[in-house]
């Protein structure tokens, strides 16, 4: 498999491998091989030929249509697949794509995806989480390697939310997880 037209023409040429009339011809599988997915649709039904789509199409003009097709298919992937697809996806578009898709990100696009709103929310826990850290670090408070990883561990935004506040009054890191006063 390639995304190169030349190496795949070059790899499907018939190999005479010196036994009498055994001549061997790969199965070579290049970008003229793969359709291209821009429907949301086929992309659900088919999710993998969405990705293959992208790697083999997305530095081409339909590489902005391959991403939001992928959107669309990756709401119905178990998390595991949602997360190798999008990476494979997302690093095979071309930059212009990407930054469409930014754009429409920052314009208050709204996510139609499990996999993208599940993304953004990651995002916003691993900064509340760092920041809680951020806090008690700059107010020069040593942090236990328990609290560190419960802190890491949380993926509750309202205690994140609690925890942020109270590094600012605390004396001591471990009065970050008592349960008693917010």
């Amino acid at each position: 498999m390639t995304i190169d037209p030349e190496i795949a023409r070059w790899c499907s040429r018939p190999i005479d491998t010196g036994h009498p009339g055994w001549i061997l011809t790969p199965l070579v599988l290049g970008p003229e091989g793969v359709p291209v997915v821009t429907d949301a649709g086929q992309a659900t039904a088919a999710p993998e030929v969405v990705v293959l789509s992208a790697m083999a199409h997305g530095q081409g003009d339909a590489a902005e249509a391959i991403g939001v097709a992928f959107l669309a298919a990756a709401a119905g992937l178990d998390q595991e697949r949602r997360a190798m697809y999008g990476d494979l996806v997302l690093s095979s578009l071309n930059a212009a794509a990407r930054r469409t898709l930014e754009a429409m990100m920052k314009a208050g696009y709204e996510f139609q995806s499990e996999f993208a709103r599940s993304y953004v929310a990651k995002g916003k826990i691993e900064a509340k989480a760092q920041a809680v850290l951020a806090v008690l670090e700059a107010r020069a408070i040593e942090v236990p390697a328990e609290v560190r990883e419960r802190v890491l561990a949380s993926t509750d935004l309202a205690e994140l939310d609690r925890w942020i506040r109270r590094a600012a009054v605390i004396s001591d890191a471990r009065e970050l997880l008592a349960t008693n006063g917010s």
